[in-house]
């Protein structure tokens, strides 16, 4: 391997462990002091318990994540609506269709309802480790969620900025993270070997039938250890999928060995407030306090990998037309995913800080965690299914079926807490299902009411009044797409008279590939009237003046249409009142002040 391969092979995984790995790599924070708070610390629950998480993991992160939907990528992107799209080429419009578009929409708003949770159950957990401190045992719970709300309010501050400036220290800190979750893992093995025989599958299936119905709600506690699995395929637009491969199998084995190393503590401290925390400060207690701050940051960056993975997932369905349209910056000149969503970002913030609030402890919060992650988790499965038996892969159906049936088994038992705060994780995830199905059936509402004119009987009046005259230059005019003319268009050109010596349709268009950029120009539709389409992908970005300065088109002015709804309809009400909050079409795709005229059609819903 030459000197540069090395490099970015390493780098890569270094990346990777900074910018996907986060989340699930500060699992062992909690996981089985969670567990273990419910569930006796015996000999035969502590290897039960070590080995239903081992298989966890493996069935449900490596199996499910790594190996069958990394498979599955468009251009480089993965996610739930990746997987709607690619789903979409395959079925034809009917139910069937209906259902993914529908599974689609639930599995993004389970992920935003998740992007609440991450961060307020790992900052406040880190936080929570200071009670170990010699002299701060007796800090008040009010004092950790003041700090831990101090450091959230912070990580939200800074988004503006980029996470593209913060990443490069991300890798580093959590290279040195799961170095020390392998160190204080192999450290307390080395003093009970033997343990390493819990990952023997016969000791998990040993306690499920033992413990009944018990044991199958413990199931809910166990999925602790797979939470952020799914970032694994997410953010495979990010880095690409051979170096998040690479840098799971280095946090795999980082992980699994802490796991086991905190089985080994546990047989003998049974009493411990926090099994990590207790273990490291068992093994150097003078490496305690660096540690617990390596823990905070290690929080920090989870948190941040989810709060970008949110920002990708809005971007993915405001292109895709399923959101409103918001203000996007774009924090990077190189990095096309990295964006800042003003409006999410603050949104986000209330919504943790609230949930920290309402929850007040670590424990209380994982309580509530797990149903978003299962159902996702759920989601993904059954897609895959549907799309590895419409391809050459079907081999690979047995597979996606026995894990999709492991997910359910889970989601099923994560049922039981719902009374215990998981009504939280359905609560945060109907505000946007909500927001996703009005401006869908919106939108189509809309659509009908405005009765586009088609092009032919367009033309017809279109050529009566440019024989009497134009105004000098170019005009721009924005539409759907150019075959049909929207009503701000007619009023426009034939009953204000408005028409220039070249007048120019312009139409986007979003591909369902994530990048990707065309440009076409059809001129002579009618006498001095062209069209000009940009075809772009999901996730691309572009600069539309450069675009028309490229293909020789100089306006003078640029017009588009804005909808004023009169409805009675509560429902169209709150459509009308997201019309009016987002920006427009226009301000979102950042044109020139100076030459833009909104042309208002009044519209009855």
């Amino acid at each position: 391997m030459k000197q540069h391969e090395a490099g970015s092979y390493w780098g890569g995984i270094v990346k990777a462990l900074g910018l996907v790995f986060g989340d699930i790599g500060t699992s062992p924070i909690y996981t089985l002091t969670v567990i273990f708070a419910l569930t006796k610390p015996t000999v035969d629950n502590v290897f039960g318990i070590l080995s239903l998480v081992f298989w966890t993991m493996t069935i449900l992160v490596t199996a499910e994540y790594a190996w069958l939907a990394m498979s599955l990528g468009r251009k480089g992107e993965g996610g739930t609506i990746v997987l709607k799209e690619i789903l979409a080429r395959m079925l034809k419009p009917g139910r069937q269709l209906a259902f993914v578009v529908f599974l689609s929409y639930v599995g993004v708003c389970l992920l935003l309802g998740d992007g609440v949770i991450t961060p307020a159950i790992s900052i406040l957990s880190a936080v929570e480790g200071m009670t170990l401190i010699p002299g701060l045992e007796a800090t008040k719970q009010s004092t950790l969620i003041l700090i831990a709300a101090i450091i959230a309010v912070g990580l939200f501050v800074a988004q503006y900025k980029g996470t593209d400036k913060v990443a490069g220290a991300f890798g580093p800190i959590m290279v040195v993270w799961f170095t020390a979750l392998t160190l204080s893992g192999l450290t307390s093995i080395a003093t009970m070997p033997s343990i390493v025989l819990a990952v023997s599958p016969h000791y998990a299936i040993k306690f499920m039938l033992h413990h009944g119905l018990e044991g199958f709600f413990v199931l809910s506690e166990v999925i602790l250890c797979a939470t952020g699995g799914e970032a694994l395929y997410a953010d495979m637009g990010h880095l690409g999928r051979k170096p998040i491969m690479r840098a799971w199998y280095f946090a795999f084995t980082a992980l699994i060995i802490n796991y086991f190393g905190q089985g080994v503590f546990l047989l003998n401290h049974s009493d411990a407030k926090n099994f990590l925390f207790g273990m490291i400060q068992h093994q150097a207690p003078i490496l305690y306090i660096p540690f617990l701050i390596l823990t905070v940051f290690a929080t920090i960056i989870a948190s941040q990998a989810m709060i970008s993975g949110v920002f990708s997932v809005i971007y993915q369905g405001i292109t895709t037309r399923i959101m409103p349209l918001l203000r996007v910056d774009y924090t990077s000149t190189h990095l096309k995913s990295q964006i800042y969503i003003g409006a999410i970002n603050w949104m986000l913030m209330l919504a943790v800080l609230f949930i920290m609030l309402i929850f007040q402890k670590s424990e209380n919060l994982a309580a509530a965690y797990g149903l978003a992650v299962t159902g996702t988790m759920t989601i993904t499965g059954i897609m895959m299914i549907m799309i590895f038996s419409r391809t050459t892969k079907k081999w690979k159906v047995p597979l996606a079926v026995g894990i999709t049936l492991v997910d359910l088994i889970f989601f099923i038992s994560c049922m039981n807490k719902i009374p215990h705060g998981g009504y939280w994780s359905i609560i945060l995830a109907a505000f946007p299902f909500a927001t996703i199905l009005i401006w869908t059936e919106g939108q189509r509402a809309l659509y009908k009411a405005l009765r586009p004119l088609d092009m032919d009987t367009y033309l017809i009046a279109y050529e009566q009044i440019y024989k009497k005259g134009q105004i000098s230059g170019t005009g721009l005019f924005f539409v759907k797409e150019w075959i049909t003319i929207p009503p701000y268009l007619v009023h426009c050109t034939i009953r204000s008279n408005i028409i220039y010596q070249r007048n120019v349709l312009i139409s986007i268009i979003r591909t369902d590939e994530p990048f990707g950029l065309e440009c076409k120009l059809t001129p002579g539709l009618g006498t001095g009237l062209d069209a000009f389409e940009i075809s772009s992908g999901y996730m691309e970005m572009f600069d539309i003046e450069q675009l028309l300065k490229d293909n020789g088109i100089i306006e003078k002015v640029i017009f588009y249409g804005i909808e004023d709804i009169s409805t009675g309809n509560p429902i169209w009400k709150v459509f009308s009142t997201l019309k009016k909050l987002t920006p427009n079409f226009v301000q979102f795709n950042k044109l020139p002040a100076a030459k833009l005229q909104g042309v208002v059609t009044r519209v009855e819903m």
